[in-house]
């Protein structure tokens, strides 16, 4: 079939859209497909943490089911309890508080990090060189498909739980201080339809963007689906509009996403996306030479908060593209050759804590497998808004020459562990660089 090119208008720019024939040949399931759908690797457990929920056994549910046409999002929830007939698989369009789900409270998550305990952990800044809260100034842009209608009352939700300055909802501008806005992939008001294991994982990626960057503008985009042209409209929008763009999902490697590259068309933006949750596999657009792929950590504290250990995830993601090539940045870095990758990019590049049986606390009233309230979050998609918002507390961009040619990143290089990949020494596909300790 001939493929047609058309054009869309995206804010001020302009790009071009692969139509019909290269989008519909990566299009189909997505959130909520039926029980013989792929759900991709369990997670690995490093640990017998006490995870009970109502003194039943604790589940470990993915958030969206993974699929080789749609993307994925790259995150795992623990503790969820699956009751009142609720299908494990997702549910689309209904709106959910009308349903009677187990409501699991803060107390239940035994052993989930808060955002003071990774921001200690890691060192992570508490004022911008001002004074100010981190991230003051910026505007980070979230894509995620699908609505999540609950959004701004979960972040307040959350926020008001660990003291954290809240956001109100407006219309982000150069003077309007911090506040959360939510639009849809091109930009307007008219907001896709609801999908509950998307709108779990906008909980993960706005409420940890935000503890990380107290003081940035989070500006959510929510594409129409999980299908490349959808997801591609909206990091283009967010191109336009925003310095910093986490995007905590993944899609099978294709033959068009050189193409798909196009859509990180600002220079001076900072691109990041989770490397997966499958071990050692990879998958765009962690793989475009223009993003940061973040990887995924096992992260252990002593009693005091510090760094006991900090191991690669077995699950976290990692490998050598097929189609893209290594930026020279990448390639000239000590280590690269030992990926093996031949002039390939290799993934991830950085790293953060990701295991869930070391996750963090999220909270989410829209249910997910027959659970609201509060979660413990792990994933890919939990480091990735996390060095998403580490990067805006600079205001430089950090995109690949800044990571491997910077010495303002202080690197905690992560030698332990693995992921189908060896964590060696210097650059590996297990935590690329390692996590960001300053």
């Amino acid at each position: 079939m001939k493929k047609h090119f058309s054009k869309f208008a995206v804010g001020t720019a302009t790009v071009s859209l692969l139509l019909v024939a290269a989008i519909q040949g990566i299009s189909g399931a997505s959130p909520g497909s039926p029980p013989n759908q792929n759900r991709g690797a369990s997670p690995v457990f490093n640990g017998a943490g006490p995870w009970q929920v109502d003194n039943n056994s604790a589940t470990v549910a993915r958030v969206c089911p993974t699929s080789p046409y749609a993307a994925s999002c790259d995150s795992y929830v623990l503790g969820l309890d699956q009751k009142n007939g609720q299908s494990p698989f997702g549910n689309r369009g209904q709106h959910v508080p009308a349903r009677q789900d187990q409501v699991d409270t803060f107390a239940e998550n035994i052993g989930a990090l808060s955002p003071a305990q990774i921001i200690g952990a890691y060192n992570f800044p508490t004022t911008s060189a001002s004074g100010a809260l981190p991230g003051t100034g910026t505007t980070i842009a979230i894509v995620d498909a699908y609505d999540d209608p609950n959004i701004v009352s979960d972040l307040g939700t959350f926020d008001n739980q660990f003291g954290i300055p809240q956001l109100s909802s407006c219309a982000i501008t150069a003077t309007s201080g911090p506040c959360l806005q939510k639009v849809s992939e091109t930009g307007t008001t008219a907001l896709p339809a609801f999908d509950e294991g998307w709108a779990g994982e906008i909980s993960i990626d706005v409420e940890w963007a935000h503890a990380i960057a107290p003081g940035a503008s989070i500006l959510l985009i929510e594409a129409n689906s999980a299908n490349m042209g959808d997801l591609s409209r909206a990091i283009g929008y967010a191109s336009t509009k925003a310095k910093y763009v986490s995007m905590s999902f993944g899609l099978s490697e294709n033959s068009i996403e050189k193409t798909m590259d196009m859509f990180f068309m600002s220079s001076t933006s900072s691109y990041f996306a989770a490397s997966g949750d499958s071990g050692l596999n990879v998958s765009w657009p962690s793989t475009s030479p223009k993003v940061i792929s973040v990887g995924g950590t096992t992260l252990n504290l002593t009693p005091s908060g510090t760094i006991a250990s900090e191991t690669g995830w077995a699950n976290g993601g990692g490998g050598c593209s097929v189609y893209e090539t290594a930026t020279s940045n990448q390639a000239n870095s000590p280590g690269y050759a030992q990926s093996n990758c031949a002039g390939k990019r290799a993934t991830p590049d950085v790293a953060a804590d990701a295991d869930p049986n070391t996750g963090v606390y999220v909270y989410n009233s829209n249910g997910l497998e027959g659970t609201t309230g509060w979660y413990t979050a792990g994933g890919t998609s939990v480091a990735t808004p996390i060095w998403a918002a580490r990067a805006a507390n600079t205001g430089i961009t950090v995109n690949q020459a800044y990571v491997y040619g910077s010495n303002s990143i202080n690197f905690d290089n992560i030698t332990q562990g693995g992921n189908g990949a060896t964590c060696n020494v210097g650059y590996n596909m297990c935590t690329g660089l390692g996590s960001w300790n300053n």
